[in-house]
């Protein structure tokens, strides 16, 4: 009887985004789950940058920004879409033989074999904003998580709540306002924190993992928390605050999503918020509960919520949907949704699943199955027309 292959998976971190090194984090805690029996790991990692580097170049890369990689060592093979003197980057461009990119994307290039599926843990921009996903789709290949649409308006928080609101979703109140915008009307930023009333909070309008996030008590500071975050982006959010609890959902699924129970974030240490600072940095920053203590028709409503927003995005595969809500539990809001959830120790999406009865390396494997499911709708569907072809219709 002829052995079954292994599913070759290719691992996607690092990238061009402020969220680099939570990918890293990401990839390690993924690789390291994958059942060795069923997948061959390829490790792909993008540096600050935008290069590209394979197998061993990748997992130095990883090695450099985190410890413990021996369970790795033994991971894939390299793979390129074409090969380059150095031997190490992904050269996209056509090859001598002719064949198009998504052919030589589907192969690996000349002489390596053939990836199945790629396991974005790009978290941020170039990775969660639909630039891979279309990348991707582009070269045929089956990708983990939401496509191009979802990507794109998980990751523009100002289009999200938007859409949000039309599908009767709660969102807080907020204002968004373009930083050219800010510079020509200085007042403009004043008027609408006004109208809010403080404390609000001011945030880019598409990142994660909280960079960039501060909040903002009183007019004067103001100015200084907008700098900030037009850093990181050319729109920024101005918020209404939601002095209360915060709760973290997980859903998984494509035309059915399910819902995990809610977990609670609890930012402890002094910290106003759950910041970078507290999610990442400072060990007692934050603690979650999982279960969150939370009342059984409330806690039902907020993981239908979940699954509502998630249908509402257009989202496939994964997303971790975050709540806001008054001490009184009698005002919810859907905060923001993230479509390539942390997959680090402390992350709460692997959290939420395990302690629903789905360990992190069955995960992987209904993730796997999501990405292949959702890669065969896609290449079921004509991409030509021909109306001479049509089966079935009636003549003018």
């Amino acid at each position: 009887m002829a052995e079954t292959r292994k599913l070759r998976v290719g691992v996607l971190f690092g990238g061009r985004s402020s969220e680099h090194e939570i990918s890293l984090r990401s990839a390690l805690t993924i690789m390291s789950a994958m059942d060795s029996e069923k997948y061959e790991i390829v490790p792909i990692g993008i540096d600050h940058s935008g290069k590209w580097y394979l197998k061993d170049d990748a997992l130095k890369v990883l090695a450099d920004a985190t410890p413990n990689l021996a369970a790795l060592s033994g991971g894939g093979t390299p793979v390129t879409f074409l090969p380059h003197p150095d031997n190490r980057s992904l050269v996209m461009a056509p090859s001598p033989s002719g064949e198009n990119l998504g052919a030589i994307a589907r192969t690996g290039g000349i002489a390596a074999a053939p990836i199945d599926v790629v396991f974005p843990a790009l978290h941020g921009t170039y990775g969660e904003d639909g630039a891979i996903q279309g990348f991707l789709e582009l070269a045929g290949i089956a990708y983990v998580g939401p496509g191009i649409l979802g990507s794109a308006v998980g990751m523009d928080k100002d289009v999200q709540k938007r859409l949000l609101r039309s599908a009767r979703i709660p969102v807080v109140d907020y204002h968004a306002i373009e930083r050219a915008d800010w510079r020509e009307h200085p007042a403009l930023a004043r008027n609408l924190a006004r109208d809010l009333g403080y404390p609000v909070f001011v945030k880019p309008n598409a990142n994660g993992s909280s960079i960039g996030i501060s909040k903002v008590k009183r007019p004067a500071e103001l100015e200084s928390a907008l700098e900030g975050a037009f850093q990181y982006d050319t729109k920024v959010l101005i918020e209404a605050s939601c002095v209360g609890r915060e709760f973290e959902v997980a859903v998984l699924g494509n035309d059915h999503p399910e819902a995990t129970l809610p977990g609670e974030v609890i930012v402890k240490g002094g910290h106003d918020f759950y910041s970078y600072e507290s999610k990442y940095i400072d060990p007692n920053g934050s603690e979650t509960k999982i279960p969150a203590a939370l009342p059984q028709p409330i806690a039902k409503k907020i993981s239908a919520i979940a699954a509502r927003a998630f249908k509402a995005l257009s989202l496939r595969g994964m997303a971790r949907v975050d709540f806001l809500a008054s001490r009184d539990l009698k005002k919810i809001y859907v905060n923001e949704v993230n479509t390539i959830p942390g997959f680090t120790s402390i992350s709460m999406y692997p959290k939420l699943w395990a302690a629903s009865g789905l360990p992190l390396p069955k995960l992987i494997d209904r993730l796997v199955e999501l990405a292949m499911e959702a890669h065969r709708e896609r290449t079921s569907l004509k991409t030509s027309y021909n109306p001479g072809a049509r089966s079935g219709s009636a003549k003018p």
